[in-house]
Formats: C-alpha cells, sequence, structure tokens
C-alpha cells in the first residue's frame, strides 16, 4: 500500500496552509469555555469562514486524502476545532450523506457545511452502559410522526444543537439489534427537557436529555424503519475511524512541547521519562500510519472499516499514557488547573468510554477482525 502523497495533493497542503497563514490571524477572540452560546457562535463562524473559502466541502465530497491532509494542516496550524459543530460534521453529517435520501441531503448538508445548524447525539442511556444495544427510548408510529419518549446520556452539545442523531427503539418484540431505529430529531420540538452536565474538568459539554412524546416526523428517518442499528454502524465506524485524525496530530505537537518543558525544567535528565517520552513517540507515529491506512481502506466504499476500532483502542489509551506522561514532566504543578496539559489529562480519562469503550472495542477487533467466537 502506497501511503505516500501525490503532487496532486501536495500542493492542495501548500495552498491550504498558504490560506490558514492568512485566515487565523483575522478570527476573533476565542470565548470562555463554559459560554457554550459563545462557543457555538464562534465555532459556527469558523465553519462559515471554511465555507466561503471553498474547504468545507472535504468532509464529504473531497477523497479520503484530502480530508486527510485539511485535518493535519489545520491542527499544525493552531485552527479551531470542530467543537459544537463535531457531531454534525463527524458523525451525522457523513451518516447522512452515505445512507439519506436525495432530499435529506439537500436539507441537513449544506446548512452543517455552511455552519448554520448545529448537531447532538442521542445513543447513551442511563440504563444501557456500553451495551448501546440495550436502549429503551421508545417510538411509535402515528400518522406521519413517531411519538418518543424516554431519555439520553452523555448528549454532547445538547443545549445548543438544533437537531440531534437519535436512536430509538421501533420494535420492541423484535431481537435487541433489529428493532432500532434512526432519527433526526429538531430540538425545538416540544416535549424536550435538557439538563447539562457538569464534567470532571468542569465542563458542561455534555446534557441529560428527557423525551416526553416528542413527535419527529418519519420523512426525518434515515435508512428503514427497525435497520436503525446497521446505520448507527455506519455512524460509528466514521466516528472511531476518522473523527480522532486532528487528536492524533495534536498529540504528536503535545509531545513535542513535553520534551521542550522537560530539557526547561530539568526533567530531561531522568533517562526513565526520556524512554517514556521516545515510546510515546514511536507510538503516536504508528497511529499516524494506522490513520493512513484506515483512509486508505476508506477510499474504496467512503466508509471506515473495522480498523477503527483498532485505532480506536489503541488511541485512547497512548493519549491517557501522553498525558500521564505530562503529569511527570510538571511535577508538583500537574496539580495547577491553570497550567497546560492538567484539563486535557483530567479530560483523557474519558477517552476509553467516549466512542465506545474499550471493552467494546476488543470485542468488535476480536469478533470481526480476528475472526474469534463471540462468548456465551
Amino acid at each position: 500500500m502506497d501511503l505516500t502523497y501525490t503532487a496532486e495533493e501536495e500542493h492542495f497542503r501548500a495552498r491550504l496552509r498558504d490560506w490558514l497563514g492568512k485566515a487565523l490571524p483575522a478570527l476573533p477572540p476565542k470565548p470562555s469555555p463554559d459560554d457554550w452560546p459563545g462557543r457555538r457562535r464562534y465555532d459556527l463562524g469558523w465553519q462559515r469562514t471554511l465555507y466561503d473559502a471553498g474547504y468545507a466541502h472535504v468532509h464529504w465530497d473531497a477523497d479520503p486524502t484530502t480530508r486527510l491532509i485539511f485535518l493535519e494542516e489545520t491542527e499544525r496550524a493552531g485552527a479551531p476545532y470542530v467543537g459544537a459543530n463535531f457531531v454534525g460534521l463527524l458523525h451525522a453529517g457523513p451518516t447522512i450523506a452515505a445512507e439519506g435520501t436525495d432530499a435529506q441531503r439537500a436539507r441537513w448538508l449544506e446548512p452543517i457545511l455552511r455552519g448554520e445548524e448545529v448537531w447532538c447525539q442521542g445513543f447513551s442511556e442511563p440504563d444501557a452502559g456500553s451495551d448501546l444495544a440495550a436502549l429503551r427510548t421508545r417510538a411509535w408510529r402515528d400518522g406521519d410522526d413517531y411519538v418518543v419518549s424516554g431519555s439520553k446520556i452523555w448528549t454532547s452539545h445538547a443545549e445548543v444543537a438544533d437537531w440531534c442523531e437519535l436512536l430509538v427503539r421501533t420494535d420492541p418484540t423484535a431481537p435487541r439489534h433489529r428493532g432500532i431505529t434512526w432519527l433526526a430529531m429538531p430540538m425545538d420540538a416540544p416535549g424536550i427537557t435538557v439538563r447539562p452536565l457538569r464534567t470532571l474538568a468542569g465542563s458542561a459539554e455534555f446534557a441529560e436529555v428527557f423525551l416526553d412524546e416528542v413527535r419527529v416526523p418519519a420523512a426525518h428517518r434515515v435508512g428503514a424503519e427497525n435497520d436503525g442499528w446497521r446505520v448507527t454502524m455506519v455512524t460509528l465506524s466514521f466516528e472511531r475511524g476518522t473523527a480522532f485524525v486532528g487528536e492524533v496530530v495534536a498529540c504528536r505537537r503535545v509531545l513535542g512541547e513535553l520534551a521542550r518543558e522537560a530539557c526547561a525544567n530539568g526533567r530531561w535528565d531522568d533517562p526513565v521519562l526520556r524512554r517514556r517520552l521516545a515510546l510515546l513517540e514511536a507510538e503516536f507515529r504508528a497511529l499516524w500510519r494506522l490513520t493512513q491506512w484506515n483512509v486508505s481502506e476508506a477510499s474504496a466504499g467512503g466508509v471506515p472499516g473495522v480498523g477503527g476500532s483498532v485505532f480506536k483502542l489503541r488511541y485512547s489509551h497512548a493519549r491517557q499514557e501522553l498525558y500521564d506522561a505530562a503529569a511527570d514532566v510538571l511535577g508538583d504543578a500537574a496539580l495547577d488547573l491553570d497550567r497546560p496539559w492538567v484539563l486535557d489529562r483530567l479530560s483523557s480519562l474519558s477517552y476509553t468510554i467516549a466512542a465506545g469503550t474499550s471493552q467494546i472495542q476488543r470485542n468488535i477487533v476480536a469478533e470481526r477482525i480476528l475472526g474469534l467466537p463471540k462468548g456465551r
């Protein structure tokens, strides 16, 4: 497999790099981390800037390698992360592009790309834990609508979202994986209550969402009724396979910053620490190559394969190891929340849970890649 870039791809990289050098200094100041309405405006504004410059299309219309270069260069340049846009741009949008009808693609994709609408993810439930197929939020058909009742938890950016990619159970008598449906729910519909959740790091980007007979038009169903598990696997393939690309680049940047900090504060004299940072450098180099492999595989069918689970499993632990090493570099300052990398260390604890726990990823690798039998 050829993992090198073509001359045309390198030309795109150079053009993008030049544009970023001009666009980033013109950005307004970033809002406070707790100001989610302000962060919504900031993130949507950046998305609109990308759209006007002709770069927003790379999320869906460009080939995967171009998308990889885009994510690599924007992260290296310190461009804003997708932020409040991440569910729409990285999960819901690609799913609708792959599975939606022409009318659905026309309705939702352009507003996401233009920075006009924010999406949240309504998958997890309080009593389902890591077993997503155990969801119990119920939806029944009533004329041209589904009527939805239940609750969701860890709903990313629900308090500022316009739409929710929502999983519901439409046939409670069917086997667990066969009675699920994927809906696009408007967040201003009557019957929705949103309660923000504060994380260990002090942020509130998650929320509980309570649904009391919320009416969702049947035209907002993506895929067939009761075929939502298959559609969800498409969503999770994007979430695990390509959504973390920019974060790998960010981790490699942080690793270099840690080495420089260790040289400055004397911690570099510790051979154990030097070896630890060297192993992390090798780890993230390997993860970057795996990312390129996943992107190359996606070039054939447009949807990342199960290799995304291999990546997500190892990346989650590597990220935690990186910020544990950061604590070693900082020493006592690792308890100061105002120091770089300290809040990142707290947030890294969630990565072995988010987007499917490490235990779930191991099951996927064992069954779908290694061909091992399912446990009883």
